[in-house]
């Protein structure tokens, strides 16, 4: 169709000039113009599609179709063409403010990795599919930061958290999403939570708060130790029959054990050079 176009250009046009007219019939130069005219319209109906490419075609306000192989293809002229990726893209959200199930403030970010699967959807069942994907993905990281607390400080018995559910929640997000772009004719392929922070009016306090538990945690641990050390020290010295203590100086002994197995400092021993009782 190429080589027709530009062959019936040529005769339209160069014909007439090369003759001037000479053979005196000058319908047929007019006709030769015409089939100029319209060879140079046809020209409009070539298109090329690159790889991972689509045409979306409608012939006065009627789809016609959907055009996905590669290649140079020749359709009618008067078809409006509109291009549409199928390639991959990326989407990483700015981080927004939001409140998690507890209300504490927080911080949270999200990529995205989505394809047009449906070129009709994408087209015609949205106005903007690019700013539909934007919002709609603002709008399920809302909901999913909504529905789950931040960590389980607050809400112990909470199985999924936002700071812990790795996968978990990640795959969440990915079904919320999908459900909302169907519409759109949008796949995704991939939906992680990129940014993950309280927010900045509240993270000062947050942390304390987390550092405060963890040395509660800690020293829980460390007194269970050290009961259990100064209980197999009491039961071995009884045994062995190593000395002999009556119940002011056991307690004696355990206070002693207590303060240096659960002190954060190196204890100093004090060495008594009289008896137990002096």
């Amino acid at each position: 169709m190429l080589t027709v176009c530009v062959l019936g250009i040529i005769a339209g046009v160069a014909l007439p000039v090369y003759f001037n007219g000479s053979l005196g019939w000058n319908g047929a130069w007019y006709f030769l113009l015409l089939v100029a005219f319209i060879s140079f319209i046809c020209l409009f109906g070539l298109m090329v599609i690159n790889p991972n490419e689509s045409k979306v075609l409608t012939f006065f306000g009627k789809y016609v179709g959907t055009v996905t192989e590669n290649g140079f293809f020749m359709v009618n002229p008067f078809m409006t063409k509109r291009n549409v990726s199928l390639r991959a893209r990326n989407l990483n959200g700015e981080p927004i403010k939001v409140n998690d199930k507890m209300g504490n403030p927080i911080m949270i970010g999200v990529v995205l990795v989505w394809r047009v699967r449906d070129t009709f959807k994408a087209c015609f069942a949205v106005d903007n599919f690019e700013k539909f994907v934007d919002v709609q993905s603002e709008a399920a990281v809302r909901n999913l930061a909504g529905s789950y607390p931040y960590d389980n400080l607050e809400d112990e018995k909470a199985d999924i958290t936002l700071r812990s559910g790795g996968e978990e929640v990640n795959d969440l997000l990915e079904a919320s999403l999908s459900e909302r772009l169907d519409i759109a004719g949008i796949e995704i392929i991939e939906a992680r939570i990129s940014y993950l922070a309280y927010a900045p009016e509240i993270a000062s306090a947050m942390l304390q708060r987390q550092q405060a538990t963890a040395i509660v945690a800690a020293r829980h641990k460390i007194v269970e130790g050290a009961v259990s050390m100064v209980e197999m020290a009491l039961q071995q010295l009884s045994e062995k029959q190593i000395i002999e203590l009556d119940e002011e100086k056991k307690a004696a002994m355990v206070s002693n054990l207590m303060v240096v197995l659960t002190s954060d400092r190196a204890a100093s021993p004090v060495i008594n050079t009289g008896s137990l009782y002096q």
